[in-house]
């Protein structure tokens, strides 16, 4: 057995309407129902420029194996932040400040890779990479 790649984040998420304008307006992410059974109007499914379906957001309830929750989880772990290979640095920065978003840039050095840590509104921590050739 081996691991070909990550699959998807799923989000669940109260605040499912700007969840989903977050990731179109920052990440141009591109949102689409989900395949049936689930409810489109309790879960979308966000799409990267590759056609794949890399965060699933979900509202509490909504996706099998849940126990039918209709709060919150508060026990699916301590995962810090997501982080996504990125390309064109210079105009995610200018988008983050054109929509007022805080966030953190950094830089590493030693492998030239520029970072951007900025927080979706349930709070997960996202770390935007972009690394030499794709600033």
């Amino acid at each position: 057995m081996r691991i070909n790649a990550l699959d998807h984040v799923n989000i669940q998420t109260l605040k499912l309407k700007e969840t989903v304008d977050f990731y179109t307006d920052v990440l141009d992410l591109d949102a689409r129902d989900p395949p049936p059974p689930l409810d489109p109007k309790l879960v979308q499914w966000m799409y990267d420029a590759e056609d794949r379906a890399i965060f699933h957001l979900t509202t509490p309830g909504s996706i099998m194996g849940d126990g039918g929750r209709r709060e919150l989880p508060r026990d699916t772990g301590p995962v810090h932040h997501v982080a996504l290979n990125c390309s064109g640095h210079d105009a995610m920065v200018k988008r983050l400040a054109s929509l007022g978003l805080d966030h953190t840039l950094n830089h590493v050095t030693a492998i030239d890779l520029k970072q951007i840590f900025v927080r979706d509104p349930n709070g997960v921590l996202l770390e935007l990479n972009y690394f030499t050739g794709n600033h």
